[in-house]
């Protein structure tokens, strides 16, 4: 009798090898593309260029910069909403890249 209790292999000649060797691919290949991403970096700029971010593939801010014209002293809250809006904008770019490039791989919960 063949391993699995099923002589000949398992019904319908379903082949558990191959079947590991496919997911072990697949997972090279999504640890790949899940680094490749971790290296690229996504940027956004708000309020006509008055704040700029860059933020990379693992959504780490790198950079944040602030036109010196845009910092009143008397209006903080339109800067903070600027910064907010700025790095959430360059989030979203990361997200978009995240589902375009790993979900062909159509799993459920990766995305």
């Amino acid at each position: 009798m063949a391993r699995g209790g099923f002589p000949g292999g398992f019904p319908g000649g379903f082949n558990m090898n191959q079947l590991m060797k496919q997911a072990k691919k697949m997972q090279e290949e999504m640890e790949k593309s899940q680094e490749n991403l971790a290296n690229q970096t996504f940027e956004s700029t708000t309020g006509g260029g008055a704040v700029y971010t860059k933020v990379n593939g693992s959504k780490e801010i790198l950079e944040i910069k602030i036109q010196k014209d845009v910092v009143d002293p008397d209006d903080v809250e339109m800067l903070q909403d600027l910064i907010i809006t700025c790095v959430n904008d360059a989030l979203k770019k990361v997200d978009a890249a995240q589902a375009q490039e790993l979900g062909k791989y159509n799993i459920p919960g990766l995305r």
